[in-house]
């Protein structure tokens, strides 16, 4: 199964992503954890440029097209064949990501990056998707605390606003693919959610 997890800034989907691949790995099952922008050596050079070079001044475009460059690299070298393999993928953001942050975040048409998304993966869409939602006000807080700022976390709270809403009409569009989870819950509660989602899905498959 491919699994993705998405979320406003701070909703605290890295460390449930990182939850459901040890539950997983703990039952004997063989799983890649990554994410994105990165788990290749190219997207680790593209993270760097996409979150941390404010100097850059990406535009929306350039933004949207090294985004998709790096998944590109991830879902052809690491991604499909993890699948083929017969093995679990949970990645920590996926093609979603560039439709509400470039889409409804930056502006750029939603069909257009579709397209893109769609060279970028050659069709590959996950099984499952976790969203986990939080106020935007909420998900900064936490980042701030932790003392985590890059370029999306920067922006302006309208910005996230946009995004928040994108992710849940997104999940109101495809309820068989996407499940959504209240992002403030206290984690361990949150993860047995997740965990129960998953089982229950996979008890469907079989």
């Amino acid at each position: 199964m491919f699994i993705t997890f998405e979320g406003t800034e701070g909703s605290g989907k890295s460390l449930q992503a990182r939850r459901l691949s040890e539950r997983l790995r703990a039952q004997g099952r063989v799983v890649l954890l990554t994410h994105e922008p990165g788990g290749t050596p190219l997207g680790t050079e593209l993270r760097g440029l996409l979150l941390h070079r404010d100097e850059l001044q990406l535009t929306g475009r350039a933004e949207a097209l090294l985004m998709n460059a790096s998944r590109a690299q991830l879902v052809e070298t690491l991604i499909r064949p993890a699948l083929e393999r017969g093995e679990f993928v949970v990645c920590d953001r996926f093609a979603d990501s560039t439709l509400a942050y470039q889409g409804a975040g930056r502006g750029l048409d939603g069909q257009e990056l579709a397209s893109v998304i769609s060279f970028a993966t050659a069709g590959l869409q996950p099984d499952m998707t976790m969203l986990l939602d939080v106020p935007v006000e909420v998900g900064l807080a936490r980042k701030h605390v932790q003392d985590q700022r890059n370029r999306f976390e920067a922006e302006a709270l309208a910005f996230h606003t946009r995004v928040r809403a994108a992710y849940l009409a997104q999940a109101h569009a495809d309820p068989q693919r996407w499940w959504c989870f209240d992002g403030t819950e206290p984690p361990d509660s949150l993860a047995d959610s997740i965990w129960q989602t998953v089982m229950e899905r996979m008890g469907r498959r079989t």
